[in-house]
């Protein structure tokens, strides 16, 4: 009986921890992801000299191979957008894509939250 308490007890302290390594995976994932999309859309931007209308115009293009998927919501469309003003654009007939977020409404481990990255 005190051996099966004792397990229960260890089992109880690592599950909270391994939740939060879990977490920390999605959370470094995502950080990668959007510092990709970022850096593929500025590229799109500069080789074209326009922003893409849609992150599939990246795919299109060949500058990715195919649209990450957002890890905290575990869908590639869920991706919010972020249009250029269309009185900056480099295109102003045609404004694109100028950044894009998590489209979860979670809270990072640090507080903030995942669609502000």
């Amino acid at each position: 009986m005190v051996v099966i308490s004792i397990i229960v007890i260890l089992i109880s302290m690592a599950i909270p921890i391994y939740q939060k390594s879990i977490i920390r995976a999605k959370e470094s994932v995502l950080a990668n992801n959007l510092f990709t999309l970022r850096t593929v859309i500025d590229n799109y931007t500069y080789d074209k000299e326009k922003a893409p209308q849609a992150l599939q115009d990246l795919v299109t293009e060949g500058y990715l191979k195919d649209v990450p998927v957002d890890p905290m919501t575990g869908d590639n469309s869920s991706w919010k957008i972020v249009m250029e003003d269309a009185s900056q654009a480099l295109n102003q007939a045609e404004p694109g894509i100028f950044d894009v977020h998590s489209g979860s409404d979670k809270k990072a481990l640090d507080g903030t939250a995942y669609a502000d990255w």
